[in-house]
């Protein structure tokens, strides 16, 4: 299977990850106040049924609950990952790299971002708002990409392998371990994630609870 980002950018903008638009923006939303969100405040958030919810909800086994089953978490989390994720004054995690350069379009407010691989790799430090990155540190990180045959459980299957590398030479000993993968530029990233906001076919700013004209999924 094809590793071009368009090919990629096609499959996330499907049913194929079972995240639904209509509940996933209004969840973002929530979430991005830095606080669990309950199935009732999403249900008036979306203007749907609790039992609605909770079968899209269901669509998404990924979907991170706190032990009273508050909602925390579906790319956007409040649970710690390696992708810091700072919005609105609230620190936040993500789900993988690309949730960083997606989620400030979605919500259009800036984003402050620092990652690593993993621990002892080099901190990757990003400043990215809705109209592009504005900052990069170090100049020549890049992100991993990959095109999994399966992508119902999105976080494992995609999320899990997108990563930040300091550089190609650092991302070198990775893609060897996952030839499947690949990396590109940040700046190529962004387009990549301007590109899954676009095939939404809606304004984020302001999407309604209607239930018509709203494209199945994108990018945990």
């Amino acid at each position: 299977m094809t590793n071009e980002p368009a090919a990629i950018t096609d499959r996330l903008a499907t049913a194929e990850t079972g995240l639904e638009i209509w509940l996933w923006l209004p969840l973002l939303k929530l979430l991005a106040e830095g606080e669990p969100v309950t199935i009732a405040d999403l249900a008036t958030a979306t203007g749907r049924t609790a039992d609605e919810v909770q079968a899209a909800l269901a669509a998404v086994p990924d979907t991170e609950y706190d032990d009273e089953g508050q909602i925390i978490g579906q790319g956007l989390t409040l649970r710690p990952t390696r992708h810091h994720f700072e919005i609105g004054g609230e620190q936040l995690y993500t789900w993988c790299a690309l949730d960083t350069l997606i989620f400030p379009q979605l919500l259009d407010r800036p984003g402050r971002i620092e990652s690593s691989q993993r621990e002892g790799s080099t901190p990757v430090r990003i400043s990215v708002d809705a109209t592009g990155v504005t900052s990069v540190e170090p100049r020549t990180a890049v992100v991993s990409l990959v095109n999994p045959e399966d992508l119902s459980q999105i976080r494992s299957a995609f999320c899990n392998q997108v990563h930040y590398f300091a550089s190609p030479d650092e991302a070198a000993p990775w893609l060897e371990r996952h030839p499947e993968a690949t990396t590109i530029p940040v700046a190529a990233a962004f387009e990549l994630a301007t590109a899954l906001v676009e095939s939404m076919h809606l304004d984020p700013a302001t999407v309604s609870p209607d239930r018509s004209g709203l494209n199945g999924a994108v990018c945990c």
